[in-house]
């Protein structure tokens, strides 16, 4: 009877659940414990180590998570490639290369046929470098685009007003008189500057008529300008179409007569004078303000 009671509490304690149950849940704690402890000792164990380790986890968080586009919006691998917006006219006339390759290729030169602005580029858009004055010579490209064309300025490239640049240089109010006549002291302001502008332009007339004792002579407003024919009808079409910056008030040659206060009749025919001077065949008369 002892004996088989000692038999029973020999297999009851080798099959206790409880036991069975405590050494069951040390085991997965005891792992834990000590990954735990591998994983402290690996990040702190050196700074390669935990940066090694941060660069591993990194590397392979962006391989989970995909490509990022420069947007920083995801892209997926089979999606098709976005192309760049079409570029305007403007743009493309003013990419680095294509200015370059204009400026490179310039090679000819306009006359500025008025005070011009300079932009940066054609369009609506460009902003306002500079002005170019009138009478300049200037290097144009041959580029025009939105009612302007390309010059060179000092190696850059500027845009300006088209339909102003001319290969015939234009009259300039006050231009260089070289031939050595002159006009007398004591006349109007008005009659320098046509003398100064029918010498620069037609040097080779040397005689200018000024002050006499009868008419708009004697007050120095008027001017006979010493030529005749076909060169005549050259000078008295230049001063007319100069009138206002040249103080005019009315022109006579070859007997016909032009007057700003009756321009749009044109030139108009005279009464016969008796003679070659005296209907101004010889010499175009010019009166001012």
């Amino acid at each position: 009877m002892a004996q088989h009671r000692h038999k029973r509490e020999t297999n009851a304690r080798r099959f206790n659940p409880f036991r069975v149950g405590a050494v069951t849940i040390a085991a997965p704690l005891a792992l834990v414990a000590t990954g735990s402890a591998v994983g402290v000792g690996v990040l702190s164990a050196s700074p390669q180590t935990g940066e090694h380790l941060r660069a591993s986890l990194t590397n392979q968080t962006a391989a989970d998570l995909g490509e990022m586009s420069r947007e920083g919006d995801p892209v997926s691998r089979s999606a098709p490639a976005r192309t760049a917006p079409e570029r305007g006219p403007v743009e493309k006339a003013m990419a680095g290369r294509v200015v370059a390759a204009a400026i490179k290729r310039a090679d000819t030169k306009l006359w500025t046929a008025a005070p011009l602005n300079l932009w940066d580029q054609p369009g609506k858009a460009a902003e306002k470098m500079g002005e170019m004055p009138e009478g300049r010579k200037v290097l144009v490209t041959g580029r025009k685009l939105l009612g302007r064309e390309e010059i060179v300025v000092n190696g850059r490239s500027r845009w300006v007003t088209a339909g102003y640049l001319s290969e015939e240089k234009p009259f300039t109010l006050g231009g260089d008189c070289t031939n050595g006549s002159a006009v007398e002291a004591g006349v109007s302001p008005n009659i320098v500057k046509v003398h100064e502008a029918v010498c620069a332009e037609f040097p080779e007339i040397t005689t200018y008529g000024t002050f006499r004792s009868d008419g708009e002579h004697s007050q120095g407003i008027a001017v006979d300008i010493m030529v005749s024919g076909e060169r005549g009808w050259q000078v008295a079409e230049f001063v007319r179409k100069y009138y206002a910056e040249l103080g005019v008030s009315y022109i006579i040659y070859s007997q016909q007569i032009w007057s700003v206060e009756r321009s749009g009749e044109g030139w108009r025919a005279m009464s016969d004078r008796g003679s070659t001077t005296a209907n101004h065949y010889d010499h175009v008369h010019v009166t001012t303000y």
